[in-house]
């Protein structure tokens, strides 16, 4: 990108969910900017090679910012390693696997994620509101229908390669995290952009300040 360029973002949503988490980032983006949609996943089909099909909505020549929300910043991170002239953002996420938190390394270790399905978050939706910082209201609306769509097989599958990412050599990122973010909570790594009393959700909930540091971002 030159300095004078206009920014192109993809934004990828977190897991589960789609661009209606954008919805108050998107009117407030200074530039060009698309939602990539979740694919249907093939029941063994590895984070390489989904990320291969989800890479091919971003062109390999044009200088761009790939935006992910959770586990969607694991995907730019991953579309960045197969697309030169993109820059992964991530947004409420983590640089690499051994960032992932201590309540999901347990996760993984007992493999309690493989016993319990993932509608049963469907049943406890205000557990999920603790969880991810979802305000009552708008807010509290959004994050139900989500819920209410939410479709196992994809949820089982995100997961597991979430838990089991392999970031070995994974590029550079740019991280906007929450303080208050309780599934990744902030650590001893410094961050680039530390939104005071962000959550998990604040990529609806805190929407101006997300949009003013990805609108600052430099196009060189």
């Amino acid at each position: 990108m030159s300095a004078s360029a206009a920014r192109v973002f993809y934004l990828i949503p977190g897991l589960g969910a789609d661009e209606r988490v954008f919805k108050n980032l998107l009117p407030l983006l200074d530039g060009e900017a698309h939602v990539i949609h979740w694919l249907t996943p093939e029941a063994t089909e590895t984070l390489p090679q989904y990320v291969a099909r989800m890479a091919q909505a971003v062109p390999p020549d044009q200088p761009c910012f790939v935006v992910g929300v959770s586990f969607g910043g694991v995907v730019a991170l991953e579309i960045a390693r197969l697309r030169p002239y993109a820059r992964a953002v991530l947004v409420s996420s983590i640089p690499d696997a051994d960032a992932l938190p201590r309540l999901l390394r347990v996760i993984r270790a007992t493999r309690v994620y493989k016993l319990v399905p993932p509608q049963m978050l469907k049943l406890f939706p205000r557990a999920g509101q603790w969880y991810f910082g979802v305000r009552n209201g708008e807010e509290y609306q959004v994050f139900k229908q989500i819920l209410k769509d939410m479709e196992p097989n994809y949820t089982r599958w995100a997961i597991d390669r979430l838990l089991h990412w392999d970031s070995t050599n994974v590029g550079q990122s740019i991280q906007i995290l929450g303080s208050h973010d309780r599934v990744f909570p902030p650590g001893p790594t410094p961050v680039e952009h530390l939104i005071p009393g962000g959550t998990h959700f604040m990529v609806l909930s805190h929407a101006p300040e997300i949009s003013q540091i990805l609108n600052m971002l430099p196009t060189e």
